[in-house]
């Protein structure tokens, strides 16, 4: 099982360029599955134009139009596929098998009928399969949301039994920061789902969320490698080697973060439910949560939402502060924050210490703390992120990998 992203599929080149990668896995003795995304800026391209055609574009309709972008791809690739004499056949993703709820636009699979994908290799095709996309027990096309290509990806390679399921992108695997940010920062060989869960969800772009949990419960190992080079990328399983238990592995980061605070919020039963379940019926997800100790039966409360759903989640939240009688609902969209994750802060103390240590020293002020048993997350100011990044890395000594 393979996926190519958009990036690698960006003009007839690179499409020829990943066909001829295709035909030496097939060469090898291998039946091949690829997934892929649309090309380039396709899918940013097609939302922009059904808003201009439309001030609030049907979300089953949209759904339908930007399917056609992964469409185009996994043709045109048949199609280079062919033309050197392979036989291919390019599916959407209904034809693959891919039923998912009615969610449109963050659709959920539900599960792969494989059949087909089976028949055409036992015929010794390669099959290209359009990703980020499925069909409903209606027969309506659903996208899947951000990473959805990797989702789509890795649940065929589980359904079909596949050995690895490799995702090549435009970077050469999982890095213990970003390079752009930490400049010394190292490519990682191998990392466990757990770490690599914590990594994608607090920051790291290289591989969505979704696609690392379908890997951990079907236990479908996932090489993330460069379509640009021969550079081995790194493989995430569930056996990592115990030196990477021994400490903290890697820096995530994220800059989508923004903050809400109802203040004076009366210290009652079922005050933070009448404000989190309307925000949940809205679709917005909350992150950090933070109420701080009761003077007088009167508290903050805060917590954090990506900056894209700040002014709908203010929208929600101002009449329900005002209903329940809180003083004032305040909101912040300069901020960011900065995680280190790693098997080895499990039952090990002075890892929270130096992290906090570190950034007092480089006078970052730190706005909130949130944790997991393998991960410390702080909220900062935006500006300070790259800072904070480098800095981190530098005092858990990750550019010497010892």
């Amino acid at each position: 099982m393979q996926k190519y992203g958009g990036t690698s599929l960006a003009g007839a080149e690179r499409i020829k360029a990943v066909a001829r990668r295709i035909a030496a896995t097939k060469d090898g003795g291998n039946q091949v599955v690829v997934v892929v995304s649309a090309m380039g800026d396709t899918t940013d391209e097609l939302i922009e134009l059904a808003y201009q055609v439309a001030e609030e574009p049907s979300a089953r309709e949209l759904d339908l139009l930007l399917s056609t972008g992964e469409i185009v791809s996994s043709t045109l690739l048949a199609m280079a596929l062919r033309d050197t004499g392979y036989e291919a056949i390019s599916l959407s993703g209904a034809q693959a098998g891919i039923q998912t709820d009615s969610a449109h636009r963050q659709a959920r699979i539900l599960k792969v009928e494989s059949r087909r994908v089976i028949k055409e290799l036992e015929a010794g095709k390669i099959v290209i399969v359009a990703g980020f996309q499925g069909v409903t027990g209606e027969m309506d096309i659903t996208t899947l949301g951000r990473g959805g290509s990797d989702t789509t990806a890795v649940a065929l390679a589980a359904s079909l039994g596949a050995s690895v399921c490799q995702i090549y992108t435009d970077v050469d695997g999982v890095y213990t920061a970003d390079p752009r940010l930490a400049p010394d920062a190292r490519p990682l060989a191998e990392v466990g789902y757990e770490e690599m869960l914590e990594l994608a969800t607090y920051g790291a772009k290289v591989l969505h969320p979704r696609a690392v949990e379908l890997g951990e419960l079907y236990n479908v190992p996932i090489l993330v490698a460069s379509s640009f080079s021969d550079k081995p990328g790194t493989l995430i399983h569930g056996g990592a080697p115990m030196e990477v238990r021994n400490k903290v592995m890697g820096i995530a980061h994220d800059l989508d973060v923004a903050k809400i605070t109802v203040v004076g919020v009366p210290d009652r039963p079922g005050i933070a439910a009448s404000i989190f379940q309307p925000l949940a019926q809205a679709g917005i997800s909350i992150d950090t949560i933070v109420q701080n100790a009761s003077i007088e039966k009167i508290t903050d409360l805060t917590f954090t939402v990506a900056k894209s759903e700040l002014a709908e989640a203010m929208r929600v939240v101002k009449p329900i502060a005002k209903e329940i009688k809180a003083r004032e609902c305040l909101s912040d969209s300069e901020l960011g924050k900065v995680s280190i994750i790693g098997t080895g802060m499990q039952n090990t103390p002075g890892y929270a210490a130096r992290m906090f240590t570190t950034l007092s020293e480089r006078g970052i002020n730190i706005q909130l703390i949130t944790t997991s048993e393998i991960r410390i997350t702080c909220i900062i100011e935006a500006a300070k992120v790259e800072d904070a990044v480098r800095a981190l890395h530098r005092a858990f000594e990750l550019e010497t990998g010892t």
